[in-house]
């Protein structure tokens, strides 16, 4: 299991010592990075940001996979296999794994990325499991700047694979440049409206463990499948969905979807469509941002955090509502800076 390293134990770097070690592709200055960025002290946050400036023109164009599905449809064991291909084809792979979080520590759950350890072994791939600490849609609070820092370091293909618990799982879609399904024979996703959310957001779809027994299930899943997403939009993208199978356990089928991957980025390149979304995937990374700096930025004119304690407390006692709640935090800060209610 990948242990990250304190941020106390090792020396002090200024920012663009910081940033030169990644971009040459020191390994222990990335997972550090990484470490600092999902710190949740104020002044770890202040540093990686001036850290993700200073590194944001040095990163390698790169492919940007989302990768999805059920617990127990194999994803680990596909990305191995997949991650293999992909080394072969002469790339570098990060692989940004995210696992369900416990309630109470906010810690990983599972933490067993060792299942790719084959994978890890490998000196062109990095893994990084990342504990979602709660946060929805799939992925981690800090998966986007963890990818911007890893294509800093020199890797040219990333797959995020998400938690892969519900329906909500596309949070991963404004992330990545293409997103793909694991889905598994005799579960009935091909039967339940398809898991409508994750479906639609699909641009591949692989019915992993195809083989042996579950040959015939696999084969009769993909028809209804191809059937079924006949039912959707046509994609902003042009590009047609398809249903593959394949066996991650046995290899099966795995260079096909990686063959696939790269004709998908090859038609949304000459059509315009990647850049557009990473555009728009920029964009909405800025108002993201904006909003978080925004809140800690009420927080510093408030000073002390005791009025937010004061108001917390209030909430879970029941003595006052979220709405009046948010009204006693907005009033200080008319004050502050002069502005009169509306």
């Amino acid at each position: 299991m990948y242990l990250a390293p304190n941020l106390n134990h090792l020396p002090h770097l200024s920012t663009a010592e910081f940033a030169h070690r990644i971009v040459q592709g020191d390994r222990l200055a990335l997972s550090r990075a990484i470490t600092l960025i999902e710190s949740q002290v104020p002044a770890h946050r202040t540093q990686s940001l001036e850290l993700l400036d200073k590194i944001y023109n040095q990163r390698t164009p790169s492919f940007r996979i989302g990768l999805t599905g059920i617990p127990g449809v194999g994803k680990s064991t596909f990305i191995e296999a997949l991650g293999k291909e992909v080394i072969e084809s002469g790339n570098k792979l990060a692989v940004l794994a995210i696992d369900p979080s416990s309630t109470q520590s906010k810690g990983s759950i599972l933490g067993d990325k060792t299942r790719m350890g084959s994978l890890s072994r490998a000196p062109e791939a990095f893994i990084r499991p990342s504990p979602s600490a709660g946060t929805l849609g799939g992925i981690a609070a800090r998966t986007r700047e963890t990818m911007l820092l890893c294509e800093a370091a020199g890797f040219d293909t990333i797959i995020i694979e998400t938690v892969g618990v519900g329906q909500s799982e596309t949070e991963a879609l404004f992330l990545t440049d293409v997103f793909l399904m694991l889905a598994m024979p005799g579960t009935g996703d091909e039967l339940q409206g398809i898991k409508r959310g994750i479906m639609e957001a699909a641009d591949l779809i692989v019915i992993n463990k195809a083989d042996g027994s579950n040959e015939s299930l696999a084969k009769q899943a993909k028809k209804q499948l191809e059937i079924a997403l006949h039912l959707f939009p046509a994609k902003e993208s042009e590009w047609r969905v398809k249903v593959l199978l394949a066996s991650g356990l046995h290899g099966l089928g795995v260079k096909e979807c990686w063959k696939r991957l790269k004709a998908f980025r090859e038609h949304t390149s000459s059509n315009g469509f990647f850049e557009a979304n990473r555009i728009t995937q920029n964009l909405r990374a800025f108002e993201r941002l904006s909003e978080m700096g925004l809140y800690d930025l009420v927080r510093s004119v408030l000073g002390d955090d005791q009025l937010l304690s004061d108001i917390q407390a209030q909430l879970e006692n029941g003595s006052l509502n979220e709405y009046a709640g948010a009204l006693q935090i907005l009033e200080p800060l008319r004050e502050r800076f002069g502005i009169p209610k509306s």
